[in-house]
């Protein structure tokens, strides 16, 4: 047994969360063997805190299963690293990576994923800022259980906390029945001071969640803001994904990583009796990734606790953290940055970085 065998068996162990093998994926750190023992340090480009211990059982069990070897030892840690952003644009100092959340159209849970999304990464051990982008219907606020203006230290605004996460939107600067009859210049320039103007501190992750469509807001992002990464969320229903396709287009062509599609709602399952029904259809979020060769992040039920859940201000993530929904969120949000910690890396950017032991 040598190092380069050692490596080819570490190169048939895929991780499901960048889709890649150890070895491409670039996450073998260190490798030592001592006669029949091995010794693998795993550094992955992601936090995994909650099932860190079980991925490096997997690892050194499929080691183990080689007669030349008698253990396998297996350490995993992660480290968020910045990712490149457009070509003409400079990552922000103390966001290492932004990922925005759109949809072609509404109504198809875009803020509860951009949530839930964003609790389900801390709960992993990142450092996670969620920036509520929808000018006209800032729904985070509600979602969160949180209101009130934010404070300031005379320069910058102080984001507000909910559940741990760092936020803002421009539902804590204006009365939540005030309607926002701004035109596209205002809306720009008051998305550009909600990211610029706050003091976010150091944040492995900011999730944008954007108004739905295609306009002024997504242009803006796209042309001005640095975006590591943008999710697609669709409904498998027919009318949803023609739009979802229209914002894939878009985030490609201003040069904007795609990083998969989630399917939301793609099941409903009853209250009463547990049944679970395709009500809008049946595989449209699937195909959508295979025809633009993208992965399919995650796929989403629609259920009442999801929705009870946010009417309370108390998303999924939190008030049943163990549950198969929770889990789901989870599998979804690992699925995203997965799939970015395997994307080209900033070159420009040099921050603080903490390094999480799983």
């Amino acid at each position: 047994m040598n190092k380069e065998s050692v490596m080819a068996l570490l190169a048939e162990i895929i991780d499901e969360n960048s889709g890649r093998d150890l070895v491409s994926a670039g996450v073998v750190r260190e490798l030592g063997l001592h006669q029949d023992r091995v010794n693998v340090d795993i550094r992955l480009g992601y936090p995994l805190a909650n099932n860190g211990e079980h991925f490096a059982k997997t690892i050194s069990e499929h080691l183990e299963n080689n007669p030349e070897i008698s253990r396998a030892s297996v350490n995993i840690s992660s480290k968020v690293m910045p990712h490149k952003v457009q070509e003409d644009l400079k990552p922000l100092e103390s966001i290492a990576n932004i990922i925005a959340v759109g949809s072609g159209k509404g109504g198809v849970g875009k803020s509860t994923t951009a949530v839930n999304l964003a609790l389900a990464l801390q709960s992993e051990g990142a450092r996670v800022g969620l920036l509520d982008a929808d000018i006209y219907g800032p729904s985070i606020p509600s979602m969160l259980g949180v209101k009130g203006q934010p404070s300031t230290d005379g320069e910058h605004i102080i984001p507000k906390e909910a559940h741990g996460l760092k936020v803002m939107s421009i539902g804590f600067l204006v009365d939540e029945d005030s309607a926002m009859i701004w035109r596209g210049p205002m809306v720009t320039s008051a998305l550009q001071q909600l990211l610029g103007d706050t003091l976010w501190g150091p944040l492995d992750y900011l999730i944008i969640d954007l108004p739905p469509g295609t306009g002024d807001i997504q242009l803006t992002l796209a042309q001005r803001i640095p975006v590591a990464g943008a999710v697609i969320v669709t409904t498998p229903q027919d009318i949803a994904l023609m739009d979802a396709r229209r914002a894939v287009h878009m985030f490609r062509k201003v040069d904007v990583p795609v990083l998969g599609v989630v399917e939301n709602m793609s099941t409903h399952i009853c209250t009463s009796c547990g049944h679970e029904e395709a009500i809008f259809g049946h595989g449209g979020g699937e195909q959508m990734a295979e025809d633009f060769e993208l992965p399919l992040l995650g796929r989403l039920p629609l259920t009442m606790e999801i929705r009870s859940a946010l009417d309370e201000g108390n998303p999924t993530m939190m008030q049943s953290p163990d549950s198969s929904v929770a889990q789901s969120y989870r599998k979804m949000a690992l699925r995203t940055v997965g799939e970015l910690s395997v994307k080209p890396r900033s070159m420009t950017l040099q921050m603080p970085e903490i390094l999480i032991q799983n």
